[in-house]
Order: C-alpha cells, then structure tokens, then sequence
C-alpha cells in the first residue's frame, strides 16, 4: 500500500489485522500514527518518515513478519507495547530524539539479538525487553538513573550489559532469568 501524500494521520488500528499486508509506503505528510495502526498485520519493514512525531501504544503490536524498522528522527518516545510481539525483529535502530521507552515496547521481540539505547533517553519503563530471549548485548545510556522492575525478564541469551554510574537503583526481578549473563 502505498498511503496519498495528503494523508496526516494514520489512525486507531487502521490497518490493524491485515494479515497480508506486507508492505506500506508512509508519506513524509503523515505526523502521526494512532494506537494499534498496524498491530496483528503481515508488515515485514517499516521504514517511518521523518514527519512523523508520535507513534500511539500497540501501533506495530504483534506483526509476527517484522524483521526490521526504521524510525523517525522526530518521535520522542516509544509507546507502551509498540513492538512487542513482533518476534522476528531482528534489529532496531533508536534515534537521539526518544527520551521515554514505555512499558513493554520490545517485549517477546525474540530475535532481536542486540539494543543500542542513546543517551537522549532518560525514562526507561517495566518489562521493556522482557522475553528478549536471543538479545546478547545492551549498551545502557548515560542518561538513565535506574533500571526498572522485569527489563531483562529472561533475557536468557543476554551475556553482557554495561550499567552506567548514573544507575542509583536496579529494581526488582530485572535481571531475572538472565542464566547466560557473564559481565
């Protein structure tokens, strides 16, 4: 699909459940995409525009076919839930403009094998990567001052983290399940 560049908004789960959508063309018209846009679709990449500014929660929830996204250097966080499920994503690139990851955004994102997380982010929610079972690596930012309950919630695979000294607090069960973690 490719959307008319007179398009702004994408909205609520307009495109939620199309199972052989593989494919969509998003103008640099569009500044928003609504909750649960695109959740359950057969989406396999996303490349979103630089206009775009906000992503609504679930907007790319379980599209089991994403392998890859590309996001806007405009968006400022990432919703609750906006990738999870989407277990065969297997890499994404965070821009400098996120400052909030919300609550779950990656989780179950099975393939993906490792995050690099900018220093422009200073909120990091519950249950990010929680069941993030192939993630290795994670470089943590500067930014962050602590690390929230399940974040790494049997992250079985992950085998290196590095906590910055701006961590006053790791929360409660974050770590747990994590049975490869070495250093």
């Amino acid at each position: 699909i490719t959307i008319p560049n007179y398009i702004t908004s994408i909205g609520i789960g307009a495109f939620s459940h199309c199972e052989n959508l593989t494919s969509i063309t998003i103008p640099e018209s569009v500044t928003t995409i609504e909750y649960n846009a695109f959740s359950y679709s057969g989406l396999t990449s996303v490349v979103i525009p630089n206009s775009v500014t906000s992503i609504g929660y679930n907007a790319f929830y379980d599209c089991t076919s994403l392998t890859s996204v590309e996001l806007s250097d405009s968006i400022t966080s990432i919703e609750s839930y906006t990738f999870a499920w989407c277990n065969n994503l297997t890499s994404i690139s965070i821009p400098e403009s996120v400052t909030t990851i919300g609550y779950g955004a990656f989780s179950n994102c099975s393939a993906l094998t490792s995050v690099v997380i900018p220093n422009s982010v200073t909120t990091m929610e519950s249950e990010i990567f929680w069941y993030c079972t192939n993630l290795e690596t994670v470089s943590l930012p500067n930014s962050i001052t602590s690390i929230s309950p399940y974040t790494f919630y049997y992250c079985s695979n992950l085998n290196t983290i590095t906590i910055p000294n701006s961590v006053e607090t790791i929360d409660h069960q974050a770590f747990e399940g994590c049975s490869s973690l070495k250093s």
